[in-house]
C-alpha cells in the first residue's frame, strides 16, 4: 500500500475500461485522482465511489482550452501534478479502404493529437510539481498490422512514437519528467466489447496464469501503469512496455 502515496495522478478516458481500473488502483495506493472525462456522470459516480481522494473533470482530450482548463483545475484543487495517464480514446471498424477521411481525423483527433496535447501541457505543471510520470497508452496495433482498425493502429503508431521524443525532451532539460507507453493486447473493456461484435456483454476474466490468445483483465494494465507512475520505475523512461499475453511473440499457425 502506498506506493503512489499523496501524489497527484490525472486519467484521460477515466470513467469507464482501463481508466476506471487505473483511477482505481492509484487512489487505492494513495493517489489524489482527477478523473477526465467527456462522460461526467460516469466520471462523477467514480469520484463517489472513491471519494475525497478523487474528482470528476469534463475534458475532450481533442481541445486544447479544455486541457488547459482541465490543468488549471487540478492544480488549484491538489496544488500540482505528478502523473498523467493519457489513456482516453475510440475505435473506428474500417480497413484502409473503407476509413473515411473523416473517421481518419476523428480517431487522430482524440488518440493522437489528444496525447500531443495533454504531453504538451501537462509537461510545465509536472515540471513545477517537482517531477514525475506520464504514462501513454497505446496498443500491440502499433506493433502489428490490423486492417479493420486502421486509423485506430495508426493513432497508436504516433502515440508509440512521440512518447520517445517527449522522454528525450524532459530528460534533456531536467525536469525530472519520465514518460513511457503501454501496449495492451485484447483487454475486456467496453471499447474491445464493442469492437468485437459484443457491446455491454462482459466476459469473466480468471486469476492465475491465463492460456495463450486469453483475453485480459482492466487490472492487468492498471498494474503496469502503477509501477510506472511509482517512484520503483525511476529508471525507465522512453520505453515501449507491452503487455500481451505473449501475442506479439507468438508465430502464427
Amino acid at each position: 500500500m502506498g506506493r503512489v502515496q499523496d501524489k497527484v495522478a490525472m486519467v484521460t478516458g477515466g470513467a469507464s475500461g482501463l481508466g476506471k481500473a487505473d483511477c482505481l488502483l492509484l487512489a487505492e495506493e494513495g493517489a489524489n485522482v482527477a478523473i477526465a472525462d467527456i462522460d461526467m456522470a460516469g466520471a462523477e459516480a467514480l469520484a463517489v465511489q472513491i471519494g475525497a481522494r478523487a474528482i470528476a473533470i469534463k475534458l475532450d482530450v481533442s481541445s486544447e482550452s479544455d486541457w488547459q482548463a482541465a490543468l488549471a483545475t487540478v492544480e488549484q484543487r491538489f496544488g500540482g501534478l505528478n502523473i498523467l495517464v493519457n489513456n482516453a480514446g475510440i475505435v473506428v471498424v474500417a480497413d484502409p479502404e473503407e476509413t473515411t477521411l473523416e473517421q481518419f481525423r476523428k480517431v487522430q483527433s482524440v488518440m493522437s493529437e489528444g496525447v500531443f496535447l495533454g504531453c504538451k501541457h501537462s509537461i510545465p505543471l509536472i515540471a513545477r510539481s517537482g517531477g514525475g510520470s506520464i504514462i501513454n497508452m497505446s496498443s500491440t496495433a502499433s506493433h502489428l498490422g490490423y486492417p479493420p482498425f486502421f486509423a485506430y493502429s495508426a493513432a497508436k503508431g504516433a502515440v508509440r512514437s512521440l512518447t520517445k521524443s517527449v522522454a528525450v525532451h524532459c530528460q534533456q532539460k531536467g525536469y525530472g519528467i519520465r514518460c513511457n507507453s503501454v501496449h495492451p493486447g485484447s483487454i475486456e473493456t467496453p471499447m474491445v466489447q464493442g469492437a468485437m461484435g459484443r457491446p455491454g456483454e462482459e466476459q469473466d476474466v480468471p486469476d492465475g496464469v491465463l492460456p495463450a490468445g486469453a483475453i485480459g483483465a482492466p487490472k492487468d494494465v492498471a498494474n503496469l501503469v502503477l509501477y510506472l507512475a511509482s517512484d520503483e520505475s525511476r529508471f525507465v523512461t522512453g520505453a515501449e512496455l507491452v503487455i500481451d499475453n505473449g501475442l506479439t511473440i507468438t508465430p502464427a499457425g
